[in-house]
C-alpha cells in the first residue's frame, strides 16, 4: 500500500512541475506580444498592433460597439497618424487579476493605464478594464479576442494599484 502511494506521489509531482513551468513560458511568451503593444503605443505604429492580432478579431469596445480586424487596425492606423500630427504622446501600462493559458489559448484580464502626454502640462491618465483572448498558433500567439470598458468610467488608479505587475508570474503559476 505504501508502495502505491508513494508511485502516485511521484506520479502526480511529475506532471504538476511540467504544468507550471509550461504556464510560466507561456506567460513569457505572451508579455513578448505585450512588449509589442507597449512599443505600439510608445512609437504609434499601427503596423505593431496589426502583427499581434488575428486577423479573425473580435474587438468590443465598451459594450457599445464590435469590430473586425480590418476596422480596429485602420482606426490604430488614423489615430496614431492624427497623434504623431498633433505631436500627442501615448504611454500605456498593464496589471492583470486573471491569466490563464495552457498551450494553445490564454485569458488575461485586469486594468489598464493609458497615459497621454506624460510629463506636459496636457498630461491625461484613462483607466479601463480588459479582458483578451490569445491562440497560439504554430508557435506563435496572437490576439483573437480584445474587450476593454471604463465600467461607465468606475475604474481608476485604485484599481489599477490592486492588480498584479506583468512579469509577477509567481501570483500566475501558483495554485
Amino acid at each position: 500500500m505504501l508502495k502505491k502511494i508513494s508511485i502516485i506521489i511521484v506520479i502526480l509531482t511529475l506532471y504538476t512541475i511540467p504544468c507550471k513551468a509550461q504556464s510560466l513560458n507561456n506567460l513569457k511568451a505572451i508579455n513578448t506580444i505585450w512588449s509589442k503593444f507597449y512599443e505600439a503605443f510608445e512609437t504609434l505604429d499601427y503596423t505593431l498592433m496589426a502583427e499581434i492580432h488575428a486577423k479573425d478579431l473580435i474587438r468590443v469596445s465598451g459594450g457599445k460597439r464590435i469590430l473586425d480586424y480590418d476596422t480596429y487596425i485602420n482606426n490604430y492606423k488614423s489615430g496614431f497618424k492624427r497623434d504623431k500630427k498633433v505631436n500627442q504622446t501615448s504611454n500605456i501600462s498593464l496589471r492583470f487579476f486573471e491569466r490563464i493559458n495552457n498551450n494553445s489559448t490564454a485569458s488575461e484580464r485586469g486594468i489598464y493605464k493609458l497615459i497621454r502626454n506624460k510629463g506636459t502640462e496636457k498630461e491625461q491618465a484613462y483607466y479601463g478594464q480588459f479582458h483578451v483572448i490569445f491562440r497560439n498558433t504554430n508557435g506563435k500567439w496572437k490576439i483573437t479576442m480584445d474587450y476593454d470598458s471604463t465600467e461607465s468610467n468606475t475604474i481608476g488608479e485604485d484599481d489599477y494599484n490592486k492588480a498584479y505587475a506583468i512579469d509577477d508570474f509567481d501570483r500566475f503559476i501558483k495554485n
